[in-house]
C-alpha cells in the first residue's frame, strides 16, 4: 500500500472512496427495487360475483411507488450515475409505466363497470342506443381480455410493462368515452322529457334509467324528484312478472299515506310513467280536497269547532284539510264583509270572534291523546288559524268593511271555483291555479306580516308585473310554494 504512494494523492483517494461508497448505495437501492417489485402483485376482487376479476394496487403500494420514483429521480441527479445509468433509466421507465398503467386501468375499470350496467343489462338503454350498445359488446370483450391477462400475470411490474398494454387501455378508454358521450346526450333527452330529472345527479339518473322497466327499483329514488313522496305502494294484479300498479303513496315529510282513487298502471318508458305519477297524485289530492270540502259543510264544521277538529284529524291528506281550512276562512271573512255592506256594523268583528273560537277549539284538541301524525295536522291548522285570526284583528282595528279593500286584497286567499270545479289562489290581481304538489304531513312555516307582503311581491313578479320593491324575498318564497 505504501509503494502505491496513496498518501501523495489524498484527494484522488477520497474521491475514489466516495464514488465507491455512493455506487454501492446506488447498487443496493436498485437491488431493493428489484426485490420489492418482484413481490408486488395486483389485488383481485370478483366483479358482480362472476369469474371476471377487477384489479387494483393496494394503497401502500402506491405510496411505495411514489417513494421509489423519488429515489430514482435522485439517482439521476447524482454525479456517480454513469456506472448504473442504463439500469436507472430502465427503472425510471418501469416505475413510470406502473404509475401510468395502474392509473389508466383504474379509470377504465371504473367507466366500464358503470357503463356495463347500462349497455349490457338495461333494456331501456339498449333500445334507445342500439349502435353504442353493439359497440360496447366489443369493448366489454376487450376489457375482460385485459383483466384475464392481469389474473394470469399477477405481478404489477410485469403486467404494466407489457409492450402494448398502455396502448390497449388508451384505445378502450377512448371507446368508453364515446359511449359516455352518447349516454350523456341520451340523459339530456330524458331530462327534457321529464324535467324533474334535472334535480338528480348523473349517477342517480342512470340508476333510474337502467331500472326503468322495474318500477319497484325506481321508487327508492322518488325523494330525489318529488318533494315529499317516499314511495308508492305497488300491487301486481297481472302477476309478479308483469308491471305493477300503484295504489297509493307514502310521505317522506312526516308520516302519512294517501290512497289513489284508482290504481295507476306503471307502463311504458320511465319518464312516461313518472309523468303519470305526477298526474295521479295531483288527481288524488284534488279528489280528497273536493271530498273534504263537501264533508266540512255536511258535518257542520263551520259552526262547531269540535267537529272541525275531528275533521282535520281524520282527513286523508293533511294539505287537503289545510286547503279547505283556507277556503272556508276566506268564506267566513267575506261573509262578514257582506254583512257589513248590508248594514250589520259588527259583522266583521263577529267573523273575527268566530275564528278565534275555532282556534281555541283546535288548541283544546291538542290536550287530548293524539298520535304524532294527527298532532302534526292539528298543529299546522293552529299555525294557519293563528295567522288568520291576526289578519282579521287588523281588519277590525282598521275598520275594513269591503273585500275590495287593499288590506284584504293583499292577503293570499283560496276560492273553490264551481265553474271549473277546482281551487284557485288569489292575491291582489294575481290568480293562480292550486298546484296540488304533494307536501306530506310536515310542519308549516309561521306566516308573519312580512310573509304576507312577500307573497304579494312574489306573485306579482310571477305574473309579469312590476314588483313592490321589497327586499329579503329569499327563504320566505319557499313558504309561498307550500301555500300554492
Amino acid at each position: 500500500m505504501w509503494n502505491l504512494e496513496l498518501h501523495k494523492n489524498p484527494d484522488f483517494v477520497e474521491d475514489t472512496a466516495d464514488q465507491a461508497k455512493q455506487e454501492m448505495k446506488m447498487e443496493n437501492t436498485l437491488k431493493k427495487l428489484q426485490k420489492e417489485w418482484a413481490e408486488v402483485d395486483f389485488q383481485f376482487e370478483s366483479h358482480r360475483g362472476t369469474e371476471v376479476m377487477l384489479m387494483k394496487l393496494a394503497d401502500d403500494k402506491f405510496e411505495m411507488l411514489e417513494e421509489h420514483q423519488v429515489q430514482v429521480q435522485n439517482m439521476f441527479a447524482s454525479r456517480f450515475l454513469s456506472t448504473f445509468e442504463a439500469e436507472v433509466t430502465s427503472w425510471q421507465k418501469t416505475l413510470a409505466n406502473i404509475a401510468e398503467v395502474s392509473q389508466l386501468l383504474s379509470e377504465v375499470q371504473r367507466s366500464w363497470v358503470f357503463l356495463e350496467n347500462l349497455f349490457i343489462f338495461s333494456d331501456e338503454v339498449k333500445k334507445e342506443l342500439p349502435e353504442e350498445s353493439d359497440k360496447f359488446v366489443g369493448i366489454d370483450m376487450d376489457v375482460k381480455e385485459i383483466l384475464m391477462n392481469g389474473v394470469q400475470v399477477k405481478s404489477a411490474k410485469d403486467f404494466c410493462n407489457q409492450g402494448n398494454i398502455f396502448q390497449k387501455l388508451e384505445k378502450v378508454q377512448g371507446a368508453l368515452e364515446m359511449c359516455q358521450k352518447a349516454l350523456n346526450e341520451f340523459m339530456d333527452s330524458k331530462k327534457r322529457a321529464f324535467p324533474r330529472f334535472y334535480f338528480m345527479s348523473s349517477n342517480d339518473l342512470l340508476d333510474v334509467l337502467s331500472n326503468g322497466n322495474q318500477p319497484a327499483k325506481v321508487i327508492p329514488q322518488f325523494p330525489k324528484f318529488f318533494i315529499a313522496i317516499d314511495s308508492y305502494t305497488l300491487e301486481f294484479p297481472d302477476g309478479e312478472d308483469n308491471r305493477p300498479h300503484a295504489v297509493g303513496m307514502s310521505a317522506c315529510v312526516g308520516k302519512e299515506y294517501v290512497p289513489f282513487p284508482e290504481p295507476l298502471p306503471l307502463l311504458g318508458k320511465v319518464e312516461s310513467y313518472l309523468d303519470k305519477c305526477i298526474e295521479w297524485f295531483q288527481k288524488a289530492l284534488k279528489f280528497f280536497a273536493k271530498q273534504d270540502k263537501e264533508k266540512y259543510f255536511s258535518e257542520g264544521c263551520m259552526e262547531d269547532g269540535a267537529k272541525r277538529g275531528e275533521f282535520i284529524a281524520k282527513s286523508q291528506a293533511a294539505q287537503c284539510a289545510l286547503l279547505v281550512q283556507l277556503i272556508t276562512w276566506v268564506m267566513l271573512v267575506e261573509t262578514g264583509f257582506k254583512g257589513a255592506q248590508d248594514g250589520k256594523e259588527e259583522a266583521v268583528k263577529d267573523a273575527w270572534e268566530e275564528s278565534h273560537q275555532l282556534l281555541l277549539k283546535l288548541i283544546e284538541k291538542t290536550m287530548t291523546n293524539l298520535d304524532k301524525p294527527t298532532r302534526q295536522k292539528i298543529m299546522c291548522a293552529i299555525t294557519l288559524d293563528a295567522h288568520n285570526r291576526d289578519v282579521q284583528e287588523r281588519l277590525v282595528l282598521e275598520k275594513v268593511n269591503s273585500k275590495d279593500a287593499f288590506q284584504w286584497q293583499s292577503m293570499l286567499k283560496c276560492y273553490w271555483k264551481e265553474d271549473i270545479d277546482d281551487a284557485s289562489m288569489e292575491i291582489a290581481d294575481a290568480k293562480l291555479p292550486y298546484g296540488y304538489e304533494y307536501l306530506g304531513n310536515g310542519p308549516r312555516l309561521v306566516v308573519t306580516p312580512l310573509t304576507d307582503r312577500i307573497y304579494v311581491t312574489a306573485t306579482q313578479a310571477g305574473c309579469g308585473r312590476q314588483g313592490l320593491g321589497l327586499g329579503g324575498l329569499g327563504f320566505r318564497v319557499w313558504g309561498l310554494g307550500f301555500r300554492v
